[in-house]
């Protein structure tokens, strides 16, 4: 049994804490720099880990009070978001092995820019680019993009389905051996290997071929953290990794089995898709020291703040309802599947809206693990054993420095039991989820 780990990230003040930008250890402004980011992911690399990805959106908070003052005073989720893509190309030169995922949006998007941007990270990365499918579920998003208002939610993945046939024709335009790079002949590649996709759908008409030659992967990892029927659906067609919130071994084993039984109608193996389930880790030399690190993070919380955020996954101004009533029947047009968990843990908690808030806003319902190395990982061993993932998304409570404890003492433990890598052992992101 192998564990895999990932690192979620955002470039800005956030990640799934939304205090994170406020923590004592955290370094103010940092995540505007280059430094910031080479830190982190060199120690993740030196931990080992599979792949580090930047979740993205492409506003900031409005939905909550219907304005934006309420998010940037909060410092929520959305109120720094800078584009993944740049930072994955500096991080790219200062590590070698580590895979780097960046989210694009396939509402906002174009397949032929889209298919240029991630075969040029994979080529400058030698084979590490990682793609996070986002569909974009907000309505601050739509009016930046001169939209009325947002998609369908079956209409976002319709345009997606067919978004990702579209980019992976244009990665196959080239074959591999297309580049031919013949100085004395005078030939550059071979025209007959290098193809036109005409594809002509209901969302997209693109001719290609594409303008660059077959990257190390031939396309990026494919990430997706869908969790409503059709988003499962579309994850068991296209995802290599699909990232899961869910606070419980129940859900957890529920959601996997789930998704991996659809992946045999997309003519794929179960094995092919890699789960990790999101986890916040307060790791120490000891239970008290850890508990007291988680107790130092979420007495920071503020219910606002994670309404806020709430508020703009959900596209729906979570203002209008008072704090100390449970959630009613709302119907949602943005996260389905996560607001479907929101409610649930609302009903069996007997929790309040704002309840609701100061958990979203300590870690956006991921589950929090206090302990030493050798408690967080048998609480791993167990969650894998249990088939409740093949892995974890492992998400700061504060950076640049939120992952250290995990991998100068987790990852070690780990190792000794044989339950993770001691190395690399391979060159490209789709070696390290063998």
């Amino acid at each position: 049994m192998t564990i895999h780990l990932a690192a979620f990230l955002i470039a800005g003040n956030a990640a799934h804490s939304q205090v994170l930008w406020r923590h004592p250890q955290s370094q103010p402004g940092g995540f505007l720099t280059l430094d910031y980011y080479k830190r982190i992911a060199q120690t993740l690399e030196r931990g080992k880990f599979d792949l580090l990805f930047f979740a993205d959106r492409l506003a900031v908070s409005t939905r909550f009070g219907g304005d934006h003052r309420y998010g940037l005073a909060y410092g929520d989720q959305d109120a720094t978001r800078m584009d993944p893509l740049p930072v994955l190309g500096a991080i790219a030169a200062v590590t070698s092995r580590i895979g780097l995922g960046a989210t694009r949006s396939t509402t906002y998007s174009q397949p032929y820019s889209l298919a240029r941007e991630f075969s040029t990270l994979d080529h400058l990365s030698a084979g590490r680019a990682a793609w996070n499918v986002v569909t974009s579920v907000n309505q601050g998003e739509a009016d930046n993009f001169g939209l009325r208002e947002t998609l369908g939610h079956d209409e976002r993945y319709d345009r997606a389905d067919e978004f990702l046939d579209v980019t992976h024709k244009l990665w196959r335009s080239w074959q591999p051996e297309a580049l031919l790079l013949d100085a004395d002949g005078g030939h550059y590649a071979d025209p007959d290997k290098v193809n036109p996709i005409d594809h002509r759908g209901t969302h997209f008409n693109v001719r290609g071929p594409l303008n660059i030659p077959a990257s190390p992967q031939g396309g990026p990892v494919i990430i997706q953290a869908g969790s409503s029927h059709r988003g499962q659906d579309f994850a068991a067609r296209w995802a290599e990794v699909v990232f899961g919130i869910q606070p419980d071994l129940a859900r957890m084993h529920r959601f996997y089995q789930d998704l991996k039984s659809r992946a045999e109608k997309f003519g794929r193996r179960p094995q092919d898709i890699k789960v990790l389930t999101a986890v916040m880790p307060f790791v120490a030399a000891s239970k008290e020291q850890a508990e007291e690190q988680r107790a130092r993070h979420n007495a920071m919380v503020d219910p606002a703040v994670g309404l806020s955020t709430l508020s703009s996954h959900m596209n729906v101004d979570f203002s209008k309802y008072a704090l100390d009533a449970p959630i009613d029947d709302i119907q949602v047009e943005g996260m389905q599947g996560l607001f479907k968990l929101v409610k649930e843990l609302s009903r069996e908690g007997s929790l309040t809206l704002a309840d609701i808030g100061r958990l979203y806003a300590s870690g956006v319902l991921v589950p929090q693990v206090a302990g030493t190395a050798a408690h967080i990982a048998d609480w791993m061993e167990h969650i894998v054993a249990q088939q409740g993932a093949d892995g974890f998304v492992i998400t700061p409570a504060h950076l640049p420095e939120g992952f250290d404890d995990f991998v100068e003492l987790a990852v070690p433990e780990l190792q000794r039991r044989g339950q993770f890598r001691w190395d690399y052992e391979g060159d490209t992101l789709r070696s390290h989820l063998r």
